[in-house]
């Protein structure tokens, strides 16, 4: 039985936490914050309640295998989960509005069909098989796998088996999310759908690999569900989950260096002068605190690159009058008018003049005072770090205005607004600028990998978001799973069978 000390409580840290525990080991998590969650958190004022991270769940199984593994009580025991379907409503710069039912390939086109057309369709559900394919080769070595040591081999592969077109007197295949759209899918509405699975993410779809198909293909194959209360429960159970397997838990306890002894990690020091002992190290920290927290560099030669920093979200919580409207979609994009121009914007550090906004109205009596108002939260991609109060004022109105292009009477029924920004990320997340984690990704020279789970310091790992296999609620799962196995199962862990 080891003494493990975890970092940080996010959702890939209490994972991992409750998995090794589970597994004989002592299990301390420290967390400088004041709660658990990491990204997951809510905001409640007036009798109204919000997610101010992220609203959905994709791909549940993840939890439902931790649950399993961790407990006799299964994930639906200890949360309400509620698919979302329509799984997502789309308004488009021209106007049109589709809305796509949730995991169901053919019902997706042939919503697709009545809103755009025969031929819309017919290229959306070629994609689609295209995109399993991609899915199917990425699967394991992406996600299921600890990363190769000949990551090289992941990063030169495209697993993406786009058509070849005629250019320029050659044959050409698309390399880019982007050219996917514009040479196979052609529609400016399909490309936007399209381009709005990366762009989630803050990835710039004319330098994201075409493997980023499998984004759009994991939410039409596996569905998308809501946790009735809002994702926070989720943080909840999984915490409830680590104390039953007696985890400890200690917060407003900021890590400041991993101790080293003998060429290994050894405990933590913290910043009120506490030591603490311990035999492995595990890590759900952003990678400069962490190489901060060591005293060195954690990524050798021949290692991942180096991932570019991730994106962050402004969020506008908003309160209004009135019950939400039957047949309401719980998710609405709506795309911007000038794509563009907001890639351009993103990409040189700005805030886009016109921004693709998520809406998301839940249909939870959990959310609000009474059956007569309705909790909505409208999420937008910010470029990480500062941009000062009155800039993201102007945003936030911004996104309101977008908003409203899916909800017509919002102005009139608003009572109140509440804008989060990047710094709120920060603060809460502790990543660098509020920076939010994108999953890994095949091709691109491997600029779109994240850094193994394990380490140059032997005992040490990390888990989460920024770490292999990157961002998004079920990855961060698959973290955990992975840092489990490694500590377990040692170096030759090669991932479930």
């Amino acid at each position: 039985m080891a003494r493990i000390a975890v970092i940080g409580a996010g959702t890939g840290a209490l994972a991992a936490a409750a998995r090794l525990a589970v597994a004989g080991h002592r299990v301390a998590v420290y967390e400088r914050t004041e709660t658990y969650g990491g990204a997951l958190r809510r905001r409640e004022r007036d009798g109204f309640a919000f997610d101010t991270g992220p609203g959905l769940l994709p791909l549940p199984a993840v939890y439902r295998d931790l649950f399993v593994k961790t407990g006799r009580e299964p994930l639906e025991e200890c949360v309400e989960l509620v698919q979302a379907d329509p799984s997502s409503h789309h308004v488009f710069a021209d106007g049109t509005r589709v809305s796509l039912p949730n995991a169901s390939r053919a019902g997706v086109v042939a919503e697709v069909e009545q809103a755009l057309g025969a031929d819309a369709a017919r290229r959306w559900g070629d994609f689609l098989v295209r995109a399993r394919e991609a899915w199917d080769r990425a699967r394991r070595p992406l996600l299921e796998e600890p990363l190769w040591p000949n990551w090289e081999v992941l990063a030169g592969r495209e697993p993406y088996p786009a058509v070849p077109r005629r250019r320029r007197l050659r044959l050409r295949t698309a390399a880019t999310l982007a050219e996917v759209g514009e040479w196979e899918l052609r529609d400016p509405r399909l490309r936007a759908l399209l381009e709005s699975h990366a762009l989630a993410f803050g990835l710039d779809p004319r330098t994201t690999p075409a493997s980023a198909a499998v984004l759009p293909y994991m939410e039409h194959a596996f569905g998308t569900w809501y946790v009735r209360g809002g994702l926070r429960e989720l943080a909840r159970a999984v915490y409830e989950r680590c104390l039953a397997r007696r985890v400890e838990f200690r917060f407003g306890a900021e890590v400041t260096a991993v101790r080293e002894k003998d060429g290994r990690a050894a405990g933590l020091e913290l910043a009120d002068g506490t030591a603490v002992e311990a035999d492995l190290v595990v890590a759900g920290v952003h990678p400069a605190a962490l190489e901060r927290m060591c005293g060195t560099r954690l990524r050798g030669e021949g290692e991942v690159p180096a991932r570019r920093e991730g994106a962050s979200r402004t969020t506008v919580l908003l309160a209004l009058r009135g019950a939400r409207p039957d047949g309401t979609p719980h998710r609405t994009v709506v795309h911007t008018r000038d794509r563009e121009a907001e890639l351009d914007a993103l990409s040189g550090g700005g805030l886009p003049a016109e921004p693709t906004v998520t809406v998301l109205r839940p249909d939870d009596p959990a959310l609000v005072p009474d059956a007569g108002h309705e909790a909505v939260t409208v999420t937008a991609v910010t470029p990480a770090g500062a941009a000062g109060a009155d800039a993201y004022a102007a945003y936030a109105e911004r996104m309101v205005a977008a908003a409203a292009r899916a909800v017509p009477d919002l102005r009139d029924r608003l009572l109140w607004q509440e804008m989060r920004t990047p710094e709120d990320v920060a603060r809460e997340t502790g990543a660098e600028g509020g920076a939010v984690p994108a999953p890994a990704l095949a091709a691109g020279d491997g600029r779109f990998l994240h850094a193994s789970n394990s380490t140059r310091l032997p005992g040490l790992f990390t888990v989460g978001g920024w770490s292999h296999p990157g961002g998004g609620l079920p990855h961060a799962g698959m973290s955990g799973a992975l840092v489990a196995g490694l500590v377990v199962g040692g170096p030759d862990f090669r991932g479930s069978q």
